[in-house]
């Protein structure tokens, strides 16, 4: 005769045997959307590797005895396939609408999807058959379970960023950190605030035991790191927030520990992720010599000597200066050129450029105009001589998901100092076309260059870098058209002479510009046109070769790239064979 069995509506919940399976639950959800945005980036992956692009830069920059010697542009690019761009075409139209952006989030659709389904996620384990007034620890447990995920989108050298290809650095998955960092903090409070309730209800200590002191600990830190961690604390203040936020998280660790027992199985795959993040570090690190130039009181220009190789272009570094007492802050930097084994440039190498924004920024400035300064004044100086420093380099990191040389059409727009970015783009796509005859197939044939700036001043800046690229363009099989729109009322300056460059006062509309771009003329648009080059590459649009469009800068004018191909990938996406998207942004 069987035992008999205490019906499931008189039975004691026992929260330490039911709440560790809903975390565990909670695991497989999010490790199988994991999954499965690991399966969509395979081809991207591969296509990666095949390039070279996807371990590109994983030891660090590489310093070698010169570089390759440079072909001529003596091949037309490969004919445009039918089927693939049909196919590719299709998908990037299917997710075109992902790529819609609601002004001041700073997330797009689909990152708003994501996040959106882990927090339900989030919410349903925390609220699933659990007696939380009575009983709270499930939300204690969830709080517990966000660890792997904290730590595993926070670490610049991260497993996944190598699964999901490139263009995919710590950066880009930076908002799944503070998702999963708040859903740690929402859990956390209502674990603690129920907890506190119900001690209070029954007139139990809130403090002195053991597991009450070192969980309201556990709470107060956590409560500010969260604090700490909002937006206007990280842009207004972020050294402060670095230090606060290493320093409480140590400290939250170990308060965790002693408030449950149950904290520590969770604690061994953030110590790993971490660990795995130094080791890798210390391959990427670099000391280098470098000389400082200032263009002007608001940008200065960095040269890393013996650097060779190691990056791909819109990467970018953490870059460390030995100057004054500044030494100990890092700062990320786009690589503005390409490697010289293919750079258009005059002088190619490593270049960096700093714009003076910040404390950091306008303290390197000053320094290095009057070290300028001092050396003219010795007789030292030979004009353009910059000050002579050492830096580190950590690095690098990020890149660009897309890989222009696969789109016939490229589609680069930046604002302000996000040239940096696209100008690398440009500088490596058209020495891949011309320096190294497209050795890689490359099927580039039009680009389309777009700069806002806020004065004409700033053209100077980067007017040789541009007069270079476009130069080795001009006789050779690519397209090329740069558009500098300034934005400012102001008198104009005399401005550099660029080749196939015009300079608009006016602010650029992204859709529009890009709207022009990839359509396709009338019969008699093409009878009126004046370039017979021009006009041949504008045919060869309906062949459907692919839009490659990247924008950096602010985050309205990403907003806008954003929404601008939304719009567009919808409508005109499967006629040109796809457009590809890849914003860049910076944001504390």
């Amino acid at each position: 005769m069987a035992a008999p069995v205490v019906p499931s509506s008189f039975q004691i919940y026992n929260s330490y045997v039911e709440d560790p399976k809903w975390q565990i639950k909670f695991t497989i959800v999010w490790c199988s959307g994991l999954a499965l945005a690991v399966a969509v980036s395979v081809p991207s992956l591969i296509l990666g590797l095949r390039h070279g692009r996807s371990l590109k830069g994983i030891a660090g920059i590489s310093e070698i005895n010169g570089y390759q010697p440079a072909h001529s542009d003596g091949k037309e690019p490969p004919p445009a396939r039918q089927r693939r761009p049909r196919l590719v075409g299709a998908w990037n139209a299917l997710i075109s609408p992902m790529y819609w952006s609601p002004p001041k989030l700073g997330l797009n659709l689909g990152q708003i999807i994501v996040l959106s389904a882990y927090l339900a996620a989030v919410l349903v384990c925390i609220i699933k058959d659990a007696p939380l007034i009575s009983n709270p620890n499930r939300a204690g447990f969830l709080a517990l379970a966000q660890f792997p995920v904290v730590f595993l989108f926070a670490t610049k050298n991260s497993i996944l960023s190598l699964l999901l290809g490139p263009g995919n650095g710590y950066e880009k998955l930076n908002f799944m950190h503070r998702m999963a960092g708040r859903a740690m903090f929402l859990g956390g409070c209502i674990h603690g605030s129920l907890w506190i309730r119900n001690h209070l209800q029954y007139g139990l200590a809130i403090l002195g035991p053991q597991k009450e002191t070192s969980g309201v600990a556990s709470l107060a830190l956590l409560c500010i790191i969260v604090l700490t961690s909002l937006r206007p604390v990280r842009r207004l203040f972020y050294e402060c927030f670095f230090a606060i936020h290493v320093l409480t998280y140590v400290a939250f660790f170990v308060t965790i520990c002693y408030h449950t027992m149950y904290a520590s199985p969770w604690i061994f795959p953030p110590l790993a992720f971490y660990g795995a993040d130094v080791l890798l570090r210390l391959f990427r690190y670099r000391i280098k010599d470098a000389t400082l130039t200032a263009q002007d009181a608001h940008m200065t220009l960095i040269r890393v000597h013996n650097c060779d190789d190691g990056w791909l272009s819109g990467q970018h570094v953490r870059l460390r200066v030995f100057f004054s007492n500044r030494v100990f802050e890092s700062h990320p930097f786009t690589i503005l050129s390409a490697s010289p084994s293919h750079s258009c440039l005059s002088s190619p190498g490593f270049l960096l450029a700093a714009r003076s924004d910040g404390d950091w920024t306008r303290a390197l400035n000053n320094y290095t105009r009057q070290q300028q300064e001092r050396l003219q004044i010795n007789g030292k100086s030979s004009g353009d001589s910059g000050a002579f420093v050492q830096v580190m380099l950590d690095g690098p990191y990020g890149g660009s998901s897309v890989d222009l040389g696969l789109y016939e059409s490229v589609f680069l727009v930046a604002g302000g100092s996000g040239v940096t970015f696209t100008l690398g783009l440009l500088d490596d796509i058209v020495g891949r076309c011309v320096k190294l005859g497209r050795s890689q197939e490359e099927r580039t044939r039009r680009i389309e260059f777009t700069w806002s700036i806020g004065s004409f001043g700033q053209i100077e800046w980067f007017a040789p870098m541009l007069i270079d690229i476009a130069t080795a363009a001009s006789n050779s099989t690519i397209d090329l058209h740069i558009s500098i729109f300034v934005t400012c009322l102001c008198v104009p300056e005399a401005v550099p002479d660029i080749p196939n460059s015009i300079v608009t006062l006016s602010r650029p509309s992204i859709q529009n510009i890009l709207k022009d771009f990839i359509s396709v003329p009338t019969s008699s648009e093409k009878e009126d046109s004046i370039e017979t080059r021009c006009e041949d590459s504008q045919k060869l649009m309906g062949l459907g070769g692919g839009v490659a469009v990247c924008a950096s800068g602010p985050e309205s004018l990403t907003r806008d790239a954003q929404n601008a191909v939304a719009r567009l990938g919808l409508t005109m996406g499967m006629d040109v064979g796809g457009i590809a998207l890849h914003t860049e942004l910076f944001t504390l």
